[in-house]
């Protein structure tokens, strides 16, 4: 923001509260007749950034009108009311949104998902471990349901089974591939790929 836009904006600020320019000096910490040194004077050019972030507090609104940093657009994650399970396999009874969590529009962006294919999952069971432990949550890509390579994690359901593994393709069959139990083997037509686990949120 230039310096005529930044005085401009605060002094729509100043007319709309009925603010007095001495008030503004003591707000920032600073002696009577700074605010007026600021406005008429120019000097300093531009609102430094910790006295920017008190005025536009003391206003309410956002430090950006004032020139500061745009923030971040927040898009909103469903989470769902299911567990994919990392054991034996749990039965999957209901997929409502039970809540949902903030996330970086330009985030999901990097990370190549659109924000209609993101949701959150909640991690049972312990044959995925170390990779992924029994209370985790993840963060699946529903965009993308076409596995290639080995190492990508999937979320997947086999009859009633909402499954999170490994998946390679052998012939007519998925190899379901574990990190710490025994792999199994089942037809194509049995597995439904839902998604792509493409981060892990972990509380320590």
């Amino acid at each position: 923001m230039n310096p005529t836009d930044q005085r401009a904006v605060l002094d729509g600020l100043i007319a709309r509260d009925g603010v007095s320019l001495s008030t503004l000096s003591r707000v920032v910490g600073r002696n009577a007749a700074w605010m007026q040194q600021y406005m008429r004077r120019g000097t300093p050019k531009l609102l430094p950034e910790r006295e920017r972030g008190l005025i536009a507090g003391f206003f309410g609104v956002d430090d950006s009108v004032l020139g500061g940093a745009t923030p971040p657009a927040i898009v909103r994650v469903p989470r769902l009311a299911v567990s994919v399970s990392a054991g034996p396999g749990r039965l999957v009874t209901s997929e409502a949104t039970v809540a949902s969590a903030g996330y970086a529009a330009e985030d999901l962006a990097r990370l190549g998902i659109r924000v209609s294919d993101a949701a959150i999952l909640d991690v049972r069971g312990d044959s995925m471990q170390p990779t992924l432990i029994d209370g985790d949550r993840i963060l699946v890509d529903r965009g993308q349901r076409v596995p290639g390579k080995a190492q990508a994690i999937w979320v997947l359901r086999c009859g009633d089974e909402l499954l999170v593994k490994r998946l390679t393709r052998d012939g007519d069959d998925w190899l379901i591939l574990s990190d710490n139990a025994p792999d199994r083997r089942i037809p194509l037509s049995d597995v439904e790929v839902l998604g792509r686990v493409v981060e892990l949120v972990r509380r320590l």
